[in-house]
């Protein structure tokens, strides 16, 4: 071999260990001449034969030794070079603009290209793009499809220099500071046996029966079980056509197990079921709904159980006829396009009010809070509340930030004078301080905690209870003591008005207290045209007996002047979309309660012909709020769900923030258009 071969590193050493050798020798015969000149001579001599036989030896077999290292190396590089074309990985290296340079065996045979092919990766994988490459300097994995498969690539870039010194034969610019290495690992086996095995999973459902007794009371006796029977048949019938399992676990309750893989096809009908149920009649007067609660994803069997329970309730306590789906964390709804029948027991209101007896008696101290901007249904039914307390000798304060015209005239009632103390109506700041350990939280008329007039005091102690009249949705108050929410009831005075009948025996109310009770449930039910059944009338009447005077509620909710321009101007700008819905804007300029406006101006709405449903929008306090209302032909409580709101069927509001009044219209539009477009309104 002509030229030279200079060795470096470890290898250096090795073969030039004689010459370190030789020098030591030397250096030590020096110390050997101070002592002993002979033996120094001596010395001298071996070291000399030693450097002379070493340099014989390394030129006679240097070259040779030389001459097997390069040998080895090379067929060391040329295994490595069949190994990585005969890799069972795909393998490509790509330059840094994303050209292809060089692919193994694999590869070729992957994307059916040859070694001579040097296009872009972008042209055989899209989502490969130039920008990506030049993005990512670390080691970065992905997840692509291609020709049916599924592959995980680990996307490495290689520094040019570093690949250079492997000497693999193929055409590069010098310009080029990286190079990027790719694998592709066939993971469409492993994600198909991940699939099936998440499809066979259990998922949990409970299906109860909303109205079991009411339709049993509605047909004669005979035709009892058959339509007891023709029930059964459905939910069977239903579940088995998806391989499920149902058992029967009380006479109107079912338990049913079946396969995840499932799942997709009831969401896509929407639970079916639930119409398939109402349409059996044998003579009934009362259509059967049902409630179905599925639960899945859980780490294990009795977790998704939990998880179904959880989501029964929740169905339950939004007023039934629907499904909900519980995924750990997330909450789906399906259903619940028609309103809950009022039940005439009163069971529950007697029962609820011992318990809450039971609880208040137990506490030192009761604070009272409503939504924020409080309304007269909130007031009034927080002054029922307080009633309650001061009967048991409780201190009892309402939480009220801002009170607005339309709540200053009932609070005004409640003065020294009176017989009240002057610090029955408290703000926030007061709250967090007066609540501790031992003090009872009453929620009225709300059940989400952001809401509230205080949340802040949810978390300063565990004794909370709450009266709601509203559907309740994912957000809610948790752990709450006691908790009566009944979606049915037209406001949440009305329960409240029921609750003190079985407070206590001879429990009686003040004519303004009963005032201002009896003008909650005229506001929520808009003069009684809304949402009224029998027990609204026999609360109503009951607040009558106690002393309400309807002259005096009419000119205690009366607006002014300027409110009722503003009313009037909403329903002048009102627009039609679809022909059947009408948009509106409240102005809030010289208003002091525009929401409560905004209410009543869509209320004004539908006393127009061909309007199914309207929103009227307001703008406060930097956030959109849109009231929606309907008489029976669209739900607008889904409407507003879809909106982050809630409410009933006919009685709906949501509250929207980061947009413009304009924005906020285009997005209640497209909402509609969505809802149309897949079948929930119509």
């Amino acid at each position: 071999m002509d030229r030279k071969i200079k060795f470096k590193g470890r290898l250096g050493v090795f073969f030039n260990w004689p010459v370190y050798i030789t020098v030591a020798m030397a250096v030590l015969n020096i110390g050997v001449y101070v002592y002993d000149v002979k033996s120094g001579l001596f010395v001298s001599a071996f070291v000399v034969m030693f450097a002379a036989s070493t340099a014989i030896v390394y030129i006679l077999n240097g070259q040779y030794l030389v001459n097997e290292i390069v040998g080895f190396a090379t067929e060391y590089s040329t295994v490595q070079r069949k190994l990585l074309n005969e890799f069972e990985v795909p393998y490509v290296l790509l330059d840094s603009s994303g050209k292809m340079l060089w692919g193994n065996e694999k590869f070729c045979e992957m994307t059916g290209v040859n070694k001579k092919y040097h296009k872009s990766i972008a042209s055989l994988f899209p989502t490969i793009t130039k920008e990506f490459i030049q993005k990512n300097n670390v080691t970065t994995e992905i997840e692509l499809n291609h020709d049916e498969k599924n592959y995980r690539v680990t996307v490495t870039r290689v520094q040019f220099d570093a690949m250079m010194e492997q000497k693999i034969n193929f055409d590069v610019d010098p310009a080029n500071e990286f190079m990027v290495a790719l694998y592709f690992f066939d993971e469409t086996e492993l994600n198909s046996y991940k699939i099936a095995n998440i499809e066979q999973k259990q998922v949990a459902a409970l299906v109860y029966i909303d109205n079991y007794e009411e339709a049993l009371n509605s047909i004669e006796d005979v035709k009892r079980s058959l339509l007891t029977a023709l029930v059964d048949r459905k939910v069977n019938q239903y579940f088995s056509n998806i391989d499920g399992l149902v058992r029967k676990i009380e006479k109107d309750k079912y338990f049913v197990v079946f396969k995840y893989k499932y799942l997709a096809q009831l969401e896509e009908d929407k639970f079916s079921l639930l119409e398939e149920v109402k349409n059996v009649k044998v003579g009934n007067e009362m259509a059967v709904t049902l409630s179905i609660g599925v639960g899945l994803k859980g780490d294990s069997y009795n977790e998704n159980y939990d998880y179904a329970k959880a989501a029964i309730e929740l169905a339950l306590a939004r007023g039934g006829d629907q499904a909900v789906v519980k995924v750990k964390g997330l909450i789906h709804y399906y259903g619940g396009k028609t309103e809950q029948v009022e039940r005439n027991t009163r069971v529950k209101a007697r029962v609820k009010a011992l318990a809450l007896r039971q609880i208040m008696e137990g506490r030192e101290n009761v604070v009272i809070m409503g939504h924020n901007l409080s309304d007269v249904d909130s007031i009034g039914a927080g002054i029922g509340i307080y009633c309650a307390a001061k009967v048991l000798g409780k201190k009892a304060q309402i939480v009220v930030n801002n009170p607005t015209s339309s709540v200053r005239p009932m609070m005004e009632l409640f003065t020294e004078e009176n017989g009240y103390p002057e610090d029955m109506f408290i703000d926030s700041e007061t709250a967090i301080n007066m609540t501790g350990r031992n003090t009872l939280v009453m929620v009225v008329d709300t059940n989400k905690p952001s809401y509230t007039e205080c949340p802040e005091i949810l978390r300063k102690t565990d004794h909370i209870c709450v009266f709601d009249h509203h559907r309740q949705g994912s957000e809610v108050i948790e752990n709450p003591v006691l908790s009566y929410i009944e979606p049915y009831a037209s406001s949440a005075c009305e329960m409240i008005a029921e609750v003190l009948q079985y407070f206590q025996e001879d429990f009686k109310l003040e004519a303004c207290e009963a005032d201002c009770i009896y003008a909650g449930i005229l506001i929520d039910t808009n003069n009684f045209m809304t949402k009224t059944g029998v027990r609204t009338f026999e609360a109503a009447a009951y607040l009558r007996r106690s002393g309400a005077e309807v002259t005096r509620v009419r000119k205690m909710i009366r607006n002014d002047m300027a409110a009722y321009k503003a009313r009037a101007e909403a329903v002048r700008r009102a627009e039609v979309y679809r022909k059947a819905f009408a948009i509106s804007v409240c102005p809030g300029d010289d208003v002091e309660s525009p929401t409560i406006v905004g209410a009543q101006a869509a209320n004004e709405l539908l006393n127009v012909i061909g309007i199914k449903a309207s929103f009227v929008l307001t703008e406060y306090n930097e956030k959109i709020y849109v009231s929606a209302r309907s008489i029976d032909e669209i739900n607008v409580q889904l409407v507003m769900e879809r909106l982050g709101g809630g409410g009933h069927l006919n009685v709906a509001g949501a509250q929207l923030s980061d947009c413009t009044v304009e924005e906020a219209k285009e997005i209640i539009k497209n909402t509609l258009d969505e809802m149309l477009k897949e079948g929930d309104i119509k």
